[in-house]
């Protein structure tokens, strides 16, 4: 049985459980294994006040790596926690995801303001920070674990124009219209407020000009070693970005894994 996110505190109660069903929060990529949030997280989701719930179900997990909400019919996915931190550093990253190659199809500037949103312990945020030697990388998490590696590589590579940013489950905390590229590498699919998300970050965008890099393994490939709950097609992303009033503009197909998807702000 499914129920509508407006109606989910009924749901909540009739079940008599609290367990199982929660917000999380998101992370910069996937891990081998999920984060289980605990049990106090469903009190969380009984609090939670949307302003608009459109797209939103609450269900019984098709899939026990998600959280139990639906967003336009796919299943939010269980967080990466910090605990993995180190996995993202791995030495074969680079050639699995060939992030050499989707640094170069962002096509920055070096006066732009970019937004890494979900950084983590800054993987793309220093390498980013090299191609806008004249404009600024605004590194955004909600662990502040994450954030203090995150500083710390930050003195290590003595990355100036490297802005770590505290951001919530609804917004990564950006001034409006001042952004000029946000990327998210494999954790827009483990966003639980993925509509408000949407919209702060689109607010965050130049108008006309501000784009949207978002990097998900293929949902459509099965050889893509990744749990499907993990990937996304290029349908369900264009779908969820429409709604919160973002352009399609691109996909790039030259990664061996993920689809890079291009959107714009209009004016």
């Amino acid at each position: 049985m499914k129920y509508h996110f407006s109606t989910w505190r009924r749901a909540l109660q009739g079940a008599g459980a609290s367990a199982g069903i929660g917000l999380v929060a998101f992370a910069c990529t996937q891990l081998p294994a999920e984060t289980r949030p605990p049990a106090s997280t469903a009190g969380r989701l009984q609090a939670a006040v949307m302003a608009d719930t459109s797209g939103y179900v609450l269900a019984p997990p098709r899939d026990p790596n998600g959280i139990g909400l639906y967003y336009f019919d796919r299943q939010i996915a269980h967080v990466m926690g910090h605990e993995g931190a180190t996995w993202l550093e791995r030495s074969s990253r680079q050639q699995e995801e060939r992030t050499d190659l989707l640094l170069k199809e962002l096509n920055l500037k070096p006066t732009d303001v970019v937004a890494d949103i979900g950084a983590g312990t800054g993987f793309f945020s220093f390498q980013l920070a090299k191609r806008v030697p004249k404009g600024q990388v605004l590194a955004v998490d909600i662990q502040p674990e994450m954030l203090a590696a995150l500083q710390a590589n930050k003195r290590k590579f003595k990355a100036s124009n490297v802005r770590p940013v505290l951001g919530t489950t609804t917004s990564p905390a950006l001034p409006a219209d001042s952004v000029d590229l946000v990327l998210i590498v494999d954790a827009y699919h483990e966003f639980d407020h993925p509509r408000e998300m949407g919209r702060s970050i689109r607010r965050a965008l130049r108008p006309g000009t501000g784009r949207l890099a978002l990097v998900e393994y293929r949902a459509e490939d099965p050889n893509v070693p990744i749990k499907r709950i993990h990937k996304m097609s290029v349908e369900q992303a264009r779908k969820e970005m429409a709604a919160v009033g973002l352009e399609f503009v691109q996909n790039v197909e030259t990664l061996p894994q993920q689809h890079l998807l291009l959107f714009r702000r209009p004016r």
